[in-house]
C-alpha cells in the first residue's frame, strides 16, 4: 500500500542545496523495500541527485544554468514576476520535478556520494512543498 505525505522544506536561497536530511527527517519507517518518490510541487525550483561531498559541484552546478539560462533574456515575453522567473521555468523544466530512490533494508538506497539536492531558481524563492510517495 502506497503512502503520501506532503512536507515543505524551508526558504533556501538561488542555489543548490543537500535536502536529503531534510527529506528523512518527516519519514515514517520505511519498508524492507520499495521506492520513494520525490516530487516538488513548484514550476520555479526543480529536485534531482547529485554529488553530496563537494559543496563546489553545487557552486558549479548552479554557475552553469545561470550562464545556460541568463536572467532577464530580451527574448523572454513571461515576465510577470520579474527578470528571474521565466529562467527559472526553463531550468526546472531541464532539471526536473521528481526522482525516484530505491528503497532497501529499510534505508534509501542512495550512492556513498548521492544526495537529494533542492534546485532553487528564484532569488525570493519562498519555502517549498514537497509531496512524498513511499511505494
Amino acid at each position: 500500500m502506497a503512502i503520501t505525505l506532503d512536507i515543505q522544506l524551508p526558504h533556501y536561497p538561488r542555489g543548490f542545496h543537500l535536502v536529503t536530511r531534510d527529506i528523512i527527517s518527516h519519514l515514517p519507517e520505511l519498508p524492507e523495500s520499495g521506492l520513494l518518490v520525490v516530487f516538488i510541487k513548484h514550476t520555479s525550483a526543480g529536485i534531482t541527485i547529485n554529488e553530496n561531498a563537494d559543496p563546489d559541484v553545487r557552486y558549479d552546478f548552479q554557475t552553469f544554468f545561470n550562464k545556460l539560462v541568463p536572467d532577464g533574456a530580451p527574448y523572454f515575453v513571461h515576465t510577470l514576476e520579474g527578470p528571474d522567473d521565466m529562467s527559472a521555468h526553463i531550468k526546472a523544466s531541464l532539471i526536473g520535478s521528481s526522482v525516484t530512490i530505491p528503497i532497501k533494508n529499510h534505508k534509501l538506497n542512495l550512492g556513498t556520494w548521492q544526495g537529494i539536492y533542492l534546485c532553487e531558481f528564484r532569488d525570493g524563492g519562498d519555502s517549498r512543498k514537497l509531496s512524498i510517495t513511499i511505494l
